[in-house]
């Protein structure tokens, strides 16, 4: 496909002069915010270090395309910020939340956090959207140094190069944030599927619980996202995350038992992977884990153990090693080579 390019065979091999010359920028599209980083190359073990950072909120108004319009305006911001021109960039990558469709074979986003169309009016995002275009606007205006991939697989990328991966042949990363996304590695090869989608298990199906299941922004009733998502809780639980996470370290009972009951329900996500695919770690970021890690990591851990142990012993659940920023050096991993 011309333009833009789509990572699904492994990292981008970069000509020599994009790898070692000029900056690069990385752009990370979630559900709550667009961030733009610009860097060098990267040298050695070390994640380059970040230059400039700009983000907004993700746009959910306005017309089709405001959301590739957003991120060329904040490319241009970050640019100038830098006294560079976007042409001069030697490559951008864009990690971005999914999932991904087609439509006349270029990649759009048919995320439940940004497409109001997806769940209807109930979701109140602001918008009728199914899908927005990416690949076709951003490879109109900045060519083939564009690489696209998932954003929990680009993370994947970032942690197996600079992070809590590194040297680790099987395993996963898992953001629980607003949503729950997963990029996964068996063998030493990252899975990509058949449209970059491999590693959606956050609309897999974990519990039965009484009565009507909630609603979920992609349409599903009682995936995980719709149960443990940090979007899904004010309208599952009555509370939002950061208040009821809050609650539960100050020592809430009630809090604390809604607490676990999220961990367990998370906890059944990690080992349906680690069944599935036999896995000897897995890196966890997004806002929500993080800024809440001492919280949470002990209680994933003891969920995780409960579980056969044949399959269970020694799997490692780490925090991410590139912390809040793995998004960030999401982005920017796409543009290294190797594999």
């Amino acid at each position: 496909m011309g333009g833009a390019r789509v990572i699904m065979d492994g990292m981008q091999q970069s000509s020599p002069s994009a790898a070692r010359s000029g900056l690069r920028a990385g752009v990370d599209i979630g559900g709550t915010k667009v961030a733009v980083s610009l860097a060098g190359p990267a040298d050695g073990d070390a994640p380059p270090p970040l230059l400039v950072r700009v983000s907004e909120p993700t746009v959910k108004t306005g017309a089709f395309d405001a959301l590739a319009r957003q991120v060329l305006r904040l490319l241009d911001a970050a640019c100038a910020r830098c006294g560079q021109a976007r042409d001069e960039l030697a490559g951008i990558g864009v990690s971005a939340c999914g999932p991904f469709v087609r439509q006349r074979g270029m990649i759009e986003l048919a995320n439940p956090n940004i497409c109001g169309g997806l769940a209807g009016a109930v979701r109140d995002l602001g918008n009728d959207w199914t899908h927005v275009p990416l690949q076709a606007p951003l490879a109109e205006a900045l060519g083939a140094r564009v690489f696209i991939a998932n954003d929990a697989v680009a993370a994947l990328q970032a942690e197996r190069r600079w992070g809590a991966l590194r040297g680790v042949a099987h395993c996963a990363y898992v953001t629980w944030s607003t949503g729950i996304g997963v990029g996964l590695c068996v063998d030493g090869r990252v899975l990509f599927g058949k449209n970059g989608n491999a590693g959606h298990a956050g609309h897999s199906y974990v519990a039965d619980l009484p009565g009507e299941p909630p609603l979920c922004g992609c349409g599903n009733r009682g995936d995980v996202e719709s149960l443990i998502g940090g979007a899904s809780m004010p309208r599952r639980l009555g509370i939002d995350a950061p208040t009821l996470l809050r609650a539960a370290q100050d020592g809430d009972a009630a809090a604390t038992a809604q607490v676990q009951a999220l961990c367990a329900l998370m906890g059944r996500l990690l080992y349906n992977l680690v069944a599935t695919l036999d896995l000897q770690r897995i890196s966890l970021g997004g806002a929500l884990l993080l800024h809440h890690e001492a919280l949470l990591l002990p209680l994933l851990r003891s969920e995780l153990a409960r579980h056969f142990a044949a399959l269970t012993d020694g799997v490692e659940l780490v925090g991410a090693g590139l912390g809040l920023q793995v998004g960030d050096y999401g982005a920017l991993a796409l543009l290294e080579g190797g594999s």
